[in-house]
């Protein structure tokens, strides 16, 4: 079977990890990421949705190469702390290209970053609207709204956003405190595999808009936060399919309205879509055991675990790909756990993997898809355990 040319580019972002794993050999466990993929995802999401301004998740992958090099593809930013607005400018990402997206803030961070130039925010409580009013006078605020996450790896409950009626509220007390009431904000919920997961929530938003519209207070914008997924050991439906199921669901909910608000300024917030794909973990077992004569899973343990970048394998959300040092032979099933001395690092119970039965002490285990929310995740020193080290090709 001839493989697709997004297969092939995987291929060689893969060959162009291993030979720098080969050649550099650094300790394990790491985390390589490929700059050219990241880059031709950047790509791709832009040219699925040309009319759409894209603002990369930050904390997905904090990497300084990762933003530099978005910051010069002329990506915008999603942030949600003052390090990570200091990260984007140092890395040549202009002040008004940052939306400070986190609704939970302190006030002086507020002031900081507006200090520092930033102009957008997302607020999803009256005491932060007010606190934006004092410490960011005049500057763009949305509203976030909650959402159902269903078809959503990880849904986001009811911490972030608020009821549409409260939003609509909000949106007016920002208007009558001196600030700019942009829009409407929301997140679909992390690795959304349901192209229309989006549709509900722009419903919501075209109504906010067109209700205060007719007051007089012109929202422009929407945003459509993050969600957009990455291949893991199953693979969603392809870009394309999300493109053309956003852009139908503005199309239909806004087109309704009056002339000078139908076509809002659309916002996105993409992460894992960016960078999943883009990074390998080479990790090195630690121990092959059995629990037991009569069980015939082994049990493997690797020297990266939920502590120390694998975070999202809690529930088994996420399923990496795997590959070994010693693929080519008979396989068997296995359990997959960390090295720290914690009952809940185990990362693969019910998830089905098969590892050859010739895995030993030494050698190695690569993830692939693993450029999203590992690093990142990963704890300070838990058990005495560094952080997750980061590499980076080109």
């Amino acid at each position: 079977m001839t493989k697709s040319f997004a297969d092939q580019r995987l291929d060689e972002a893969t060959a162009r990890i291993r030979h720098f794993l080969d050649n550099e050999r650094p300790d394990t466990p790491c985390l390589v990421i490929d700059l050219p993929t990241v880059r031709d995802r950047f790509t791709a999401i832009r040219s699925a949705l040309p009319q759409v301004g894209i603002f990369y998740a930050v904390k997905a992958n904090p990497t300084p190469e990762v933003v530099g090099l978005l910051a010069a593809e002329g990506c915008s930013f999603d942030v949600a702390s003052p390090a990570e607005i200091d990260l984007c400018l140092a890395r040549g990402a202009a002040p008004e290209t940052i939306s400070y997206s986190n609704p939970i803030k302190k006030a002086r961070d507020i002031a900081y970053a507006y200090g520092r130039g930033v102009r957008l925010f997302v607020s999803d409580s009256e005491q932060d609207v007010l606190a934006l009013a004092e410490h960011a006078p005049g500057a763009s605020v949305l509203l976030r709204i909650l959402v159902n996450s269903k078809g959503s790896t990880y849904p986001f409950g009811k911490k972030f956003g608020c009821s549409p009626e409260m939003a609509t509220d909000l949106l007016r007390l920002a208007a009558e405190s001196g600030l700019v009431p942009l829009g409407v904000a929301f997140h679909a919920g992390s690795q959304q595999l349901d192209p229309n997961g989006w549709d509900a929530a722009i419903a919501d938003a075209a109504l906010i808009t067109a209700k205060l519209r007719a007051e007089g207070v012109a929202l422009t914008t929407v945003n459509l936060g993050g969600g957009l997924p990455a291949g893991y050991l199953e693979q969603p439906p392809p870009l394309s399919a999300y493109a053309a199921a956003i852009t139908a669901s503005v199309e239909r909910h806004f087109g309704g309205l009056p002339d000078d608000c139908r076509a809002p300024r659309v916002m996105i917030e993409p992460g894992r879509a960016i960078v999943a794909e883009s990074g390998l973990i080479r990790s090195e077992v630690v121990l092959v055991a059995r629990k037991s004569y009569s069980d015939e899973r082994r049990w493997v343990f690797l020297d990266i675990g939920r502590y120390g970048g694998l975070a999202e394998t809690e529930g088994e959300a996420i399923a990496y790909p795997l590959r070994t040092s010693r693929d080519g032979g008979p396989v068997g099933p296995v359990v997959i756990a960390g090295p720290t001395c914690d009952a809940d690092d185990v990362l693969y119970q019910n998830t089905c993997y098969q590892l050859p039965l010739e895995l030993r002490a030494g050698d190695h285990v690569d993830l692939l898809g693993a450029g999203a929310y590992t690093a990142s995740y990963s704890s300070v020193a838990f058990n005495g355990f560094p952080p997750l080290a980061t590499h980076c090709v080109r």
